[in-house]
Order: C-alpha cells, then sequence, then structure tokens
C-alpha cells in the first residue's frame, strides 16, 4: 500500500471543503486519491473515496468525466465491491485491474446508504427508509464535495449504478438536478446509466417463468405456478402492500429455484448449487438470500486460492490505509439493516422517475447483460416499453447497431440504440455483472457514454 498522510483537502484536486475536518479527510502522498466522510444528517455518515486517473487527457472541447458508482443489494459495498470486485485501480489481491474504469473517468466511489460498508449511523433509526432519503444524504454528500472545488465542477458527473443501485441513481439524479437548478449544488450532471437495474420490480418477476420455460429451464407447471405469484405480486404493489410483496418476491424466487432444478439468478446459464456462496442443500430452503448479491459477487468471480478474503481486506489493510475509519465500525457488517430498513421500498418501481429525467434532457443510459435473469433483459425491455417520454416511439423504431471489441469485428459483443438522450447497450455474454463478465465492451461503453477524451 502506498503511503498517505492526512492533510487539508484543498491540496488536492484544488478542493476547499471548507466544511470538512480534517479528522475525516485522507489523502494519499500522490495526491492521486483521497478519502473521507460526510456527515449527511447529524450522526449519519457517508464514506466516500475519489480516484484522480493516470490516464487523464487535458482537453478543452472535451472535460475529462467523473463516474460516480453506486452499488446495489441494497445495502452493498460501493467503495468495495465496485471498487476492488468490479472497476477500481486494483483488485482484491491489490493488483493492477488492466480494465479499470479509470482509463476513461475519474472515480467516486460511495458506500451508500447510510450503514453501508463503512459508513455508519450513531443510531440505527437514521437509517434511510426509502430510496428518496438515500437520494437527498447523497446530494448532501456531492454539495460538500463540489461546490467548494473549481475542478470538479468543470468535470461532468456520470451516475453509473448497478442492480438495487439503479433505483438510487435515478432518485438522484432527480434531487441534484433540483438542487442545480435552485443553485444549490454547483456540479454538470452528464447523465445517468443503469446497469442490470431493479428499476421495475413487477416487470421482472413476470419475466423469470416465461424466460426460463423459453430456455427449456421449467416446466409449464413451474411457469404457472411462477406466473401466480408474479400476479399476486402486481395485484399487492396496486394495493400499496409493499411489504407484502417484498415478502411474496421471496416467495417466488424460491419457487424459481425449485421448479428450474435451481437455476443461478445472476447467470440462468448456470446453476444456483454451483454458486460458492449459497450451493450447499441445507440452505435452498432459505430462498435467495437477501445480501447475498455482494457476497455472490466477491465468491463467484475472487475464488481463487490466491484470492483475498474481501473482509479480511477491508478491515485489515485497507483500513489501516484509510486511518480515519471509527473503532467501532467494522466494514461489512451492516448491510442486513439498510436491507431491512428498504422492505417498504424495495419493490416499488421508479419508472417514473426515468420519465422524469428524460424529460428534462438529462442523458439516461441503460445497460443489460444477456444472462441475467434477476434483472433480466426481457423484464428491462418491458418497463422501458413502459415510458411516457415522447421519443420512446423513436427510440423502438431505431436499429440497433453492432458492437465490436478491440478492433475484432468477426465476433459481435452487443448492440446499441440511440435517440436523442436515450441510450440502450445490450451486453452479449454478460449475467447481472456486466463489468465483470465483459471488461472489454464494458470499458468501451463507459467511453462512448462518458466522451472521455482517452476513447482510443
Amino acid at each position: 500500500m502506498e503511503k498517505h498522510f492526512l492533510l487539508s483537502i484543498s491540496l488536492v484536486f484544488s478542493f476547499t471543503l471548507f466544511h470538512l475536518s480534517l479528522a475525516s479527510i485522507g489523502v494519499t502522498f500522490d495526491g492521486s486519491e483521497c478519502w473521507g466522510y460526510v456527515e449527511v444528517r447529524p450522526k449519519a455518515h457517508l464514506f466516500w473515496w475519489l480516484y484522480k486517473s493516470p490516464y487523464r487527457v487535458e482537453d478543452p472541447s472535451k472535460p475529462w468525466p467523473t463516474v460516480l458508482w453506486l452499488q446495489g443489494g441494497p445495502g452493498g459495498s460501493g467503495v468495495a465491491f465496485g471498487n476492488f470486485l468490479e472497476i477500481g485501480p486494483l483488485d482484491s489481491n491489490l493488483k493492477p485491474r488492466n480494465s479499470t474504469w479509470l482509463h476513461k473517468a475519474d472515480l467516486l466511489f460511495v458506500d451508500s446508504p447510510v450503514a453501508s460498508g463503512f459508513s455508519y449511523v450513531e443510531d440505527q433509526t437514521l437509517v434511510v427508509r426509502t430510496d428518496e432519503e438515500a437520494a437527498t444524504d447523497l446530494t448532501t454528500l456531492l454539495k460538500e464535495l463540489f461546490n467548494g472545488n473549481g475542478t470538479l465542477q468543470k468535470s461532468p458527473l456520470y451516475i453509473f449504478a448497478e442492480s438495487y443501485g439503479g433505483k438510487f441513481a435515478v432518485t438522484l439524479g432527480i434531487s441534484a438536478f433540483k438542487a442545480i437548478e435552485a443553485g444549490e449544488l454547483k456540479l454538470q450532471l452528464g447523465g445517468v446509466a443503469l446497469g442490470d437495474s431493479w428499476i421495475s420490480p413487477e416487470d421482472f418477476v413476470f419475466s423469470w417463468g416465461p424466460l426460463l420455460k423459453d430456455l427449456s429451464r421449467m416446466s409449464s407447471n413451474g411457469l404457472n405456478i411462477s406466473n401466480s405469484l408474479a400476479l399476486k405480486i402486481q395485484q399487492q404493489l396496486a394495493e400499496g402492500e409493499y411489504e407484502n410483496a417484498t415478502s411474496t418476491w421471496s416467495e417466488l424466487e424460491n419457487a424459481i429455484l425449485a421448479y428450474s432444478n435451481n437455476v443461478d439468478f445472476y447467470n440462468f446459464m448456470l446453476d444456483f448449487d454451483n454458486d460458492p456462496v449459497v450451493g450447499i442443500s441445507k440452505q435452498r430452503s432459505k430462498g435467495h438470500s437477501r445480501d447475498r448479491y455482494s457476497r455472490y459477487l466477491e465468491a463467484r468471480y475472487y475464488r481463487s486460492p490466491r484470492a483475498r478474503n474481501l473482509y479480511g481486506l477491508m478491515n485489515g489493510p485497507i483500513r489501516k490505509k484509510l486511518k480515519i475509519i471509527p473503532k467501532n465500525v467494522t466494514w461489512g457488517g451492516q448491510s442486513g439493516l439498510v436491507f431491512q430498513a428498504l422492505l417498504g421500498d424495495f419493490m416499488k418501481p421508479r419508472i417514473q422517475e426515468v420519465d422524469e429525467l428524460l424529460a428534462k434532457g438529462i442523458r439516461v443510459i441503460i445497460y443489460n447483460g444477456q444472462l441475467d435473469l434477476i434483472c433480466s433483459t426481457k423484464g428491462a425491455e418491458a418497463w422501458l416499453n413502459k415510458l411516457k417520454w415522447d421519443g420512446l416511439k423513436n427510440f423502438l423504431s431505431v436499429d440497433p447497431t453492432p458492437l465490436y471489441c478491440k478492433g475484432d469485428n468477426t465476433t459481435t459483443k452487443g448492440f446499441t440504440s440511440s435517440y436523442k438522450n436515450l441510450s440502450f447497450y445490450w451486453i452479449l455474454g454478460a449475467g447481472h455483472f456486466v463489468p465483470v463478465e465483459q471488461p472489454c465492451i464494458s470499458l468501451q461503453m463507459v467511453g462512448n457514454v462518458t466522451q472521455s477524451p482517452n476513447n482510443s
């Protein structure tokens, strides 16, 4: 780990954040990284970590962008999972990642909502209970980071999200835009990118049975049972019984597992039993555990004998490097608290927020892994067709353009369609975790979305 020291952040990235105390800020010796806490509400603290790209290209016509990464779960740690397992400069063995998104942008990771990862609350009643509350906290954090920083203000911010993080992303997009309009936030909002995002739970649960039936993974009996439970969820949502809908969602996932011989929710080409996290028969009855998203990502893609345990990494070398983590805060032990608090919001759709972003002229990018089940492309296309945006008909009439990578025009890696401020990327060969499973085309997509000066 490189040497670092604590100092006023005004010396790094030209920051002049007068509201942040020295005790809440850390910076690497060379100024390439900084991190800290923002008390977004009394006794509620969000942890953030910002990387300055070594590949930065200075181009006045194309300002260097910043990507804010929002993890799913809800309750997954962006500072750990998005950073060390997906797109950050180092992997979980602290080895350089060739496909880091730093090639295209500076990276800002946040452990959000409060009580995720290194973020914490001093009173458990302060954990957010809605997506909007999480967005308000994030907007407060952005005000602290951007308002006193002329360098950041020149860098367009792109909010990239994964899984449940997409619901946070669209609510943050609306909240940040309103704060910008009101003169409360000095920030250029470049766009909102939704990766395999849980935008419309109803559309996703209706997609599961038919998709698996088409894949020869489920019988007609299983299809009927899954469709029946999806209809029950639809009725509960219509009646505002959101917590009951979350309970039925769990019941439906158990049924999907039972009637598909344990398909993998994050990649329908695989078996749930092959999942190194939950793949033992004694745990089948427990269903698709609610905090499994983040643990799955760690175990599925970093299960080699040499892979460092992420819990040990975050509470060992990383904690030692950061220095500012309170003694009573342990990484990784709080995501269940976040999920429990959001039970009433978990199944609520956020299609209306996507419509609002589009109507305001904000760029919206949707990208989806071909092999994902839980946030299937079939479900994403279903909620996309529910948009009331006046450009939808024209968007749907556009023929997708094939995508290739590294000059290989013989292997199709995906497709993309765009009209005005809406884009969709279909990523072939990827499941739920697109940056991990298709890193090359993901990096190319980020460059296209952000119009990075380093888009070679």
